[in-house]
């Protein structure tokens, strides 16, 4: 029996997360749009999610060092 691991911690984390895909999005010249995206390759699609990590990981550094 599968199980859906995929609910958010936080929930309210949503909009912060859907803003900087679209702030992502366009700093790496992905034509994202609202709704559905399928038009995408899984290149363009990789690119917005590992841009996406790296910033967060880079804001979790700052706090981490209290800055």
């Amino acid at each position: 029996m599968a199980r859906n691991n995929n609910r958010k911690v936080v929930p309210e984390a949503r909009a912060a997360l859907d803003q900087m895909k679209y702030e992502v999005a366009g700093q790496v010249g992905v034509n994202l749009k609202k709704g559905y995206n399928g038009d995408l390759t899984s290149k363009e699609a990789g690119y917005v999610g590992g841009y996406m990590v790296k910033r967060m990981i880079e804001q979790a550094e700052r706090q981490m060092a209290g800055k």
